[in-house]
């Protein structure tokens, strides 16, 4: 049966991949594509997607509206994808979430149980708590079995999604080496491309100004989240490249007493052997921002230094894939019992 799927925020850039990927998608339907809630004054309609991006010409005929919970509500969707601003999603959820609509939203306005985190990280103010409560963490590697009945799907970030995938195991596996019982913290240096910033007009971001450097040092948002997520507390520096998309991260880890590299490799191919859109690198092999672009993979390589123990995990995403849209997609493949790879196993380039 085709599900009928609603997006809000098609504009931006991570809005305007899920529709490329769900037109290709065999299952589903776009019935209605909306503006951001704090975009295009208050209902109406007010342009076509492909007045915005020119590669929806015929591809796509809907015309975007200005969001409005009751004429979302009216188009009788099966889910609705929220990639819009933190604060937005989090007006729009619980409107959505009362006329019995699954809402996937993309924003971090759900992706932590303490609302004591946003005020300090995100400069608002929740005024949802209680469905921080019941909303669930979508990263399918890490939640699959949560992510099929939610209604309330907290889709991770780009950054996160990178450092948590190559973490996540060897940390729970107690991988980290102790400093008077304190783990020490892993160290990740992380890359992406200038669509991560978004389309909002930015001095940095434009053609002739972009460069290669750091930002948000020991400040930047996605910290909290990754600590929560992997496991531990991390050391994250994000930096901008001056490329249009793609995640690079590079994850240095002391490992405790006992951990090889044979242990690690083990740890690894434990975790994500059978993961359709985890790709594990062969020895001596390491990801590339180029291996991902449009894709919905993420992919591993690591090696370890014997001799003090050190490990070095890299890890390579398509930033508007599997950190945004596509692992989107794959969390409403598992809540509508698809198959998890259905509409993301061979993605068309943009």
């Amino acid at each position: 049966m085709t599900k009928r799927i609603v997006i809000v925020g098609a504009a931006g850039y991570s809005g305007a991949e899920l529709v490329s990927i769900l037109l290709g998608h065999p299952r589903v339907e776009i019935v209605g594509l909306f503006g951001s809630a704090r975009r295009g004054g208050s209902g109406g309609t007010f342009r076509t997607l492909a007045d915005v991006f020119p590669r929806f010409r015929n591809r796509i005929d809907l015309p975007l509206h200005a969001a409005d919970p009751k004429e979302i509500a009216a188009l009788r969707p099966d889910a609705v994808f929220l990639a819009t601003p933190h604060e937005a999603s989090m007006e729009l959820a619980p409107e959505l979430l009362e006329t019995g609509l699954r809402v996937l939203d993309l924003s971090a306005a759900f992706r932590f149980r303490d609302a004591a985190v946003y005020p300090t990280h995100y400069g608002f103010t929740h005024t949802q708590p209680g469905l921080l409560e019941t909303a669930v963490y979508g990263l399918p590697e890490l939640n699959r079995h949560r992510i099929r009945t939610a209604m309330l799907i907290a889709v991770p970030g780009c950054y996160p999604t990178s450092s948590i995938l190559p973490l996540s195991p060897i940390i729970s596996a107690g991988a980290l080496r102790l400093d008077a019982g304190v783990p020490r913290r892993p160290i990740i240096d992380s890359t992406s491309g200038v669509s991560g910033a978004g389309r909002a007009l930015k001095e940095s971001s434009l053609f002739c100004e972009v460069s290669l450097q750091p930002y948000g040092v020991f400040s930047h948002r996605h910290t909290p989240e990754i600590s929560a997520y992997c496991g531990a507390p991390v050391i994250f520096t994000p930096h901008l490249g001056a490329y249009e998309r793609g995640i690079l991260s590079t994850i240095h880890v002391d490992l405790a007493e006992g951990w090889t590299g044979d242990r690690v490799s083990h740890t690894l191919h434990q975790a994500y052997n059978r993961e359709p859109f985890v790709r594990l690198c062969r020895p001596g092999t390491w990801p590339a921002v180029a291996d991902v672009r449009h894709t919905n993979f993420c992919d591993l390589g690591w090696a370890v230094d014997e001799n003090s123990g050190h490990l070095i995990i890299a890890s390579a995403i398509d930033n508007l894939t599997k950190g945004a849209a596509g692992q989107a997609v794959q969390c409403m493949n598992l809540c509508f019992d698809f198959s998890e790879t259905s509409g993301l196993a061979s993605l068309p380039t943009n």
